[in-house]
């Protein structure tokens, strides 16, 4: 009876040895064909622009077409703008500026560079060198002023959501295009606020998101580096 055993138990792990070798070495072959294909390098890179895939640009920015763009429609923020039809609708029907200028889109290949908002550029004296880009892309509210040697003095396209946002209207660059990222659905109803030029309700309870945070806190999910939130 016990020899029984043994043999069973052997069979077994003898069945599960041969699917996990014929999984690995079905992957590995797979592997090896997806990149048998001369399109790609071994980290998955295009190595020739196929023109085809670009063959239907879409607009940079929501536009009045916005309703026929189903798939995004079909979504919540962040990934669509499902139930937001009327906040968009209103919004665009008193931002009528909301393109790249007619000297940026009449480049065939425009140089763009995106300045994020950490110390590396500090004393780097790069901003000569990224003023040269044709599109300074800056986000949140990175400063400008005062560090234009490090930073540049040129910005095309500011984009933030309402928690990252510069809060005074003299902090924004007068030649430079204001973009929204609306991250949940509140966003769109800050920005309704915004150019509707009514009072602004917060986007979130600041008071919640602290209890929150000292719940994870304390159950050592995170660790508390501000010396008390």
């Amino acid at each position: 009876m016990g020899l029984l055993v043994f043999v069973r138990n052997l069979l077994l792990a003898l069945c599960l040895f041969l699917v996990l070798g014929f999984l690995y070495y079905s992957a590995w072959k797979l592997h090896l064909l997806q990149w048998e294909d001369s399109k790609y390098d071994r980290l998955g890179f295009l190595l020739k622009l196929d023109s085809k895939l670009f063959s239907k640009p879409a607009p940079m920015f929501l536009d009045d077409s916005f309703r026929k763009w189903a798939r995004i429609r079909e979504f919540v923020p962040p990934f669509g703008i499902k139930g937001q039809d009327n906040l968009i609708k209103a919004i665009l029907s008193v931002t009528k500026e909301y393109r790249l200028t007619p000297a940026l889109d009449s480049l065939s290949c425009r140089r763009c560079i995106i300045v994020g908002n950490g110390g590396v550029l500090a004393n780097k004296s790069l901003g000569s060198r990224i003023d040269d880009y044709d599109i300074v892309v800056r986000l949140n509210s990175a400063p400008v002023k005062g560090f234009e040697k490090d930073v540049g003095s040129k910005t095309t396209l500011r984009i933030t959501y309402p928690e990252g946002a510069m809060q005074r209207p003299e902090q924004y660059e007068r030649d430079s295009l204001f973009v929204l990222a609306g991250f949940k659905w509140q966003d769109f109803k800050w920005l309704k606020y915004i150019v509707y030029k009514e009072r602004v309700s917060w986007t979130h309870n600041i008071e919640r998101e602290k209890e929150f945070l000292r719940k994870l806190v304390k159950a050592r999910v995170i660790t508390d580096l501000t010396s008390g939130i």
